[in-house]
Parts: C-alpha cells; structure tokens; sequence
C-alpha cells in the first residue's frame, strides 16, 4: 500500500494545494475546481485500499491517471 505522504505528493502535482490539518487528517482542495476536494488519514503508515479509493473518487482522479502519475503505468 502506500503511505498518505506519497498520495499528497501526486495531489498537489496535479493542481490541489493544502487547505488545513485537523488532527491527523489533511484536508486538499484543488485550485481551478473548488469542488474537487479530498481528506487524506495521516494517522497510519499505510493507506487502505478502500481510503485509497475514496480519496481518487473525491479528488475526480481515475486509478488509471493516478497510477500514471505514481509511475506504475
């Protein structure tokens, strides 16, 4: 799995920037679309598969695009 600090990194490459941190969450919103948004756990070492999943469906980035940006495919 991966760590909340890679998912972050590929975040704000692709245009969110980092509104606040509550606790352990960070909370990104994306620059252009104020809609676009999402709230990674910092609380663990990995990240699930189902946290994982949830923050590309808030953040409107498909796995495809974010496993590009990863470097996987």
């Amino acid at each position: 799995m991966l760590g909340a600090s890679v998912i972050i990194r590929i975040l704000l490459k692709v245009g969110f920037f980092v509104v606040r941190q509550k606790g352990s969450y960070v909370f990104l919103r994306h620059v252009k679309d104020p809609t676009r948004f999402a709230t990674v756990p910092r609380h663990s070492r990995d990240v699930s598969r189902k946290d994982l999943a949830s923050i590309l469906r808030q953040a409107g980035i498909s796995v495809y695009e974010f496993l590009r940006l990863l470097g996987k495919k």
